[in-house]
């Protein structure tokens, strides 16, 4: 179960997006333009750095091609 939690499962082109927009937002709350809810954007930044989505392991979902089928 434990290496489930270590596979990669976003893609190369949605790991770009999570990468764009938590950058963007964190950025703009970092220079004031947004207010503190801004920083939200560290999750999909994080996530997008990582290739790795825990909501997605909770439900079985990848985007990325590389990973494996998982064994029942």
């Amino acid at each position: 179960m434990a290496n489930r939690f270590l596979e990669l499962n976003v893609g190369q082109l949605e790991r770009g997006a999570r990468i764009a927009i938590g950058a963007t937002l964190v950025g703009l709350a970092a220079a004031g333009t947004l207010p503190v809810w801004g920083y939200i954007g560290a999750i999909p930044l994080l996530t997008g750095l990582s290739g790795r989505c825990p909501a997605y392991t909770l439900f079985g979902f990848s985007t990325c091609r590389m990973a494996a089928p998982r064994k029942p």
